[in-house]
Parts: structure tokens; C-alpha cells; sequence
């Protein structure tokens, strides 16, 4: 899976994190998890998902989430993607 390049919307960033997920590989979920942690988008997700910015990079960065941090992320880019 190519990553996109502009991840500046929540949008964008939804779109990725889905198709990540979806892949079901595990190298694409952390790299897609390691993109969105340095994006433009990412304070709209943390903010969306009701998670301090630093504290959603640093566990994306590291590629280790709580399973409350990921239903929340979860959420969210259930809501902001086209079904």
C-alpha cells in the first residue's frame, strides 16, 4: 500500500488509518500509524478522538496503543469515512 502523501485533513487521515486496517498487514499499520503521527491531520484526529496530541503521536510513533486509544481512533475514522 502507497501512503499518501498530503495527510493535512481528518479526513486524509481517516482515509489512511482505513486502509491500513483493512490491508491486515501489520507493516502497513505501523507505517501508516508512524505518517499520520507526523501529519498536518493528526491534531484533528486527536482532537476528534478526545486524545492529547502528543500523548496520540508518541504511542503512534512507537506503534504501541492502548485498546482504548485505538477504539477511539477507530471512531473516528468510522465516522469520517465513505461507506
Amino acid at each position: 500500500m502507497d501512503l499518501p502523501a498530503n495527510l493535512d485533513t481528518l479526513e486524509a487521515v481517516a482515509a489512511c488509518l482505513a486502509a491500513a486496517f483493512d490491508s491486515g498487514d501489520a507493516d502497513t499499520m505501523t507505517a501508516a500509524l508512524a505518517a499520520v503521527a507526523e501529519s498536518d491531520g493528526l491534531a484533528s484526529l486527536a482532537a476528534a478522538a478526545g486524545l492529547p496530541r502528543a500523548q496520540l503521536a508518541d504511542a503512534m510513533r512507537a506503534g504501541e496503543m492502548s485498546l482504548d486509544t485505538t477504539l477511539a481512533i477507530m471512531k473516528v475514522i468510522d465516522l469520517h469515512t465513505p461507506t
